[in-house]
């Protein structure tokens, strides 16, 4: 069963070279000419040893040189067209693939990320799918053209002497057992080498990414041994695959030293007591010896293919996995907000564990609504159900009373910007992050964009002005400046609906007041769900919703709230009671006994 597993993934893997059928068949051509031609140089032997040396025949002196040079020119000529010609299709195809994946990885849903590390899903798209290269183009060429050559070498010995051709063929058969064995434990060592590659591939993209906290900590001397042990696990593993390797050539060639040994013995036999020329043996002789190569190919070829099939039953894991988030069938596009966003009865789960229960919410087109509450409590979950992120487990969520669900996840997300409290930035120019709000637009908006957002005079005081290059993730910028270029590409999205996470809570003083002004710019006149982890920055919001244990369990105004006493107040409190007695929007009555109740 798992044979035929492999077989159908490259039969898989070899339809994908099916839009380039035309130079295929010419590489076929080329290869069955290679094939002739190495076929005929062995036959050659037997007139050039017998018409030459023996019969002293001057014409065939003349003759035979001139055709083993036309042989070799066709040999070599249809060579190159069929490397140059394979190596385009296998590289073609793998192009396809490693697109193709990059894509389908991009469509599936948050929840997919969160179960898929991103230095596995780096380590499918690079070194998964070099394996399947080869098995896609060598091997392909290999098993074709090695398959042409070994029909016609065969011929060429059987039609010199048949008896002797039979002895050969005795051979063959035990060598058969090894190549099945040697390809199903290649196998094996190639998925166990894919896997450690992939965890390899996520330990460096964790350590090198989280650099500044493994120096903080110490712990360098700690992340050397993990990246060691795996380096260990992966030599292991390398040495396993070359040892395999390694055994199937020098086996190959004793069995075929017994061959070439009794067919010695016979064939000088025959020779001595005249039942065959010397021509005739060592034209025999050569094409025994030139099928040891094609034979060899094809051994290797069955480990490249195992390599192959393993890699791409990897990557294929990842191509079926269907995305979560699709548009249905008829879905339309969602026209700009003008009424409202409805939460209706909306349940969701992580697995077995209910995030959120029976949340009913209304927010108004143009109304900024904050969302506060303990960590665990659901703020951020239900605010990334909006942009479906991630989809409802029950109940509804509208937007002017269409289900979204309904209309296309493009025009859905088109209305929706987002800034959070982790900048996304790109390795890329100031002009470049801040398009990627929407590439469409021109140098002017982008200025007018940055000018908003109170970024336009530091960009300005950068070498390069908007062409400066800011660093991975702008590491080349503070955080307020790195969060201004976050607002400014959400003013050029110019979105009616806006999601702010905490936008400033990492900020200092100084660099927070600049980033306020530039964020009150932005949400003027659009619909602002705050997902707020500082009480302190929700102050003006219209409404408070407040969160705890996946329900709703207050909502209402800054003051409103706070007069009630009830969970906000408690949230409020706990975030302020340092300076509790001194706080102007705590009651003076709770004033005096926050400390005692603490």
């Amino acid at each position: 069963m798992a044979e035929e597993h492999g077989i159908n993934i490259y039969i898989r893997l070899l339809k994908m070279a099916k839009p380039h059928t035309a130079k295929f068949i010419f590489a076929m051509l080329c290869m069955l000419a290679v094939g002739v031609a190495t076929s005929a140089l062995a036959f050659l032997i037997k007139p050039a040893l017998d018409e030459i040396f023996f019969n002293r025949n001057l014409h065939m002196l003349v003759v035979i040189p001139v055709l083993v040079v036309i042989l070799y020119f066709v040999k070599g000529a249809c060579n190159y067209g069929q490397t140059v010609l394979m190596s385009f299709i296998g590289q073609r195809v793998i192009m396809y693939l490693r697109n193709q994946l990059y894509h389908h990885i991009q469509r599936q849903s948050l929840s997919f990320f969160s179960k898929n590390p991103t230095g596995i899903l780096i380590s499918r798209i690079t070194n998964d799918v070099t394996y399947i290269q080869g098995a896609v183009s060598e091997a392909v060429t290999s098993v074709l053209k090695d398959t042409f050559t070994l029909v016609g070498l065969i011929f060429v010995i059987f039609y010199q002497d048949w008896q002797l051709a039979f002895i050969a063929s005795i051979v063959f058969p035990f060598s058969v057992y090894p190549i099945a064995r040697f390809g199903k434990k290649m196998r094996q060592v190639a998925t166990k080498t894919q896997v450690t590659l992939g965890s390899l591939t996520s330990l460096l993209q964790e350590t090198i990414s989280g650099t500044r906290i493994v120096k903080a900590f110490g712990m360098e001397a700690y992340e050397g041994r993990r990246f060691e042990k795996e380096s260990e696990r992966l030599f292991g593993l390398f040495m396993k695959s070359v040892s395999i390797k390694a055994l199937s050539t020098p086996l190959m060639e004793f069995l075929g030293g017994i061959g070439v040994a009794a067919i010695v013995s016979y064939g000088g036999y025959q020779v001595i007591q005249g039942a065959s020329t010397p021509g005739t043996f060592f034209s025999f002789l050569a094409a025994l010896i030139m099928l040891y190569e094609p034979v060899k190919r094809l051994t290797n070829v069955n480990n490249t293919i195992q390599q192959g099939i393993s890699a791409a039953v990897r990557v294929f894991s990842v191509l079926d996995i269907e995305p979560e988030i699709v548009n249905r069938k008829g879905a339309t596009a969602l026209p700009r907000i003008e009424k409202g966003i409805e939460i209706r009865d909306v349940t969701f789960s992580y697995g077995d564990e209910a995030v959120l229960k029976h949340v009913n919410l209304h927010v108004n087109a143009g109304e900024v609504v904050a969302f506060v509450g303990t960590s665990g409590g659901g703020k951020t979950t239900l605010v990334n159900l909006i942009p479906r992120f991630y989809d409802v487990t029950e109940g509804s969520i509208l937007i002017d009373g269409r289900d979204i669900r309904d209309v296309t996840v493009e025009s859905l997300r088109s209305q929706i910007g987002i800034v959070t409290q982790q900048t996304i930035l790109f390795n890329d120019t100031v002009r470049n992050n801040i398009a990627y709000g929407d590439i469409r637009k021109n140098d002017d908006d982008i200025i007018g964009a940055a000018k908003m957002a109170n970024a336009h005079d530091f960009i300005m005081a950068l070498p390069k002005g908007y062409d400066t290059v800011i660093g991975e993730q702008g590491a080349r910028l503070s955080g307020g400046e790195r969060q201004r270029i976050t607002i400014a590409r959400a003013l050029l999205k110019d979105a009616p609906i806006l999601i702010l996470d905490e936008a400033t809570s990492s900020l200092d003083t100084e660099s927070e007041v600049e980033v306020q002004e530039a964020l009150e710019t932005l949400m003027k006149g659009r619909t602002t769900l705050v997902i707020a982890h500082r009480l302190s920055t929700v102050g003006n919001a219209d409404r408070i919703i407040v969160l705890a244990d996946g329900r709703i369990v207050e909502e209402g105004t800054h003051q409103s709230l706070l007069a009630a006493q009830g969970e906000y107040y408690k949230l409020y409190t706990m975030q302020f009671r340092s300076d509790a007695g001194r706080h102007p929007d705590i009651p003076a009555a709770e004033n005096e006994t926050s400390p005692a109740t603490e």
